[in-house]
């Protein structure tokens, strides 16, 4: 009998040895097959049944202008600084509040909107938005 005694022991093993992971990834498999039918556990409730509406109130939407001139405009009628001031008054005071929507003309002068906004702001309306035309 001859015993070969190579150094055949002393290679470096360039696999990775996958019997760990599959190992662990089963006990995760595991644990979580178990806990989730126990976190989607709830008390069983008979809710009663009973008839109602829904009292949502829709606010209104209000358009205002400003055209090339500085005029302004409340829903397309023509109105002075004082006439829109005491309306966006009236508005706030309503509720719910109603939404403005600004559309300013592209060749009047910032201060037209920007007083529009600020008579906005200071009436107390919360919702406000702006109108434009989508680039052709």
């Amino acid at each position: 009998m001859s015993f070969n005694f190579d150094n055949d022991d002393e290679e470096i093993m360039n696999e990775i040895n996958m019997t760990p992971l599959v190992d662990v990834m089963l006990v995760l498999l595991i644990i979580f097959i178990i806990t989730v039918p126990v976190i989607n556990q709830s008390i069983q409730v008979d809710l009663p049944a009973a008839e109602s509406e829904l009292a949502e109130a829709k606010p209104d939407t209000i358009v205002l202008s400003v055209d090339s001139d500085g005029g302004y405009f409340w829903a397309e009628q023509a109105i002075t600084k004082e006439q829109l001031i005491t309306r966006l008054a009236e508005q706030a005071a309503k509720t719910p509040q109603p939404i403005l929507h600004i559309r300013g003309d592209k060749t009047t002068e910032y201060q037209n909107v920007v007083f529009l906004m600020e008579q906005v702001q200071q009436a107390g309306i919360s919702s406000m938005g702006f109108i434009t035309e989508a680039k052709k």
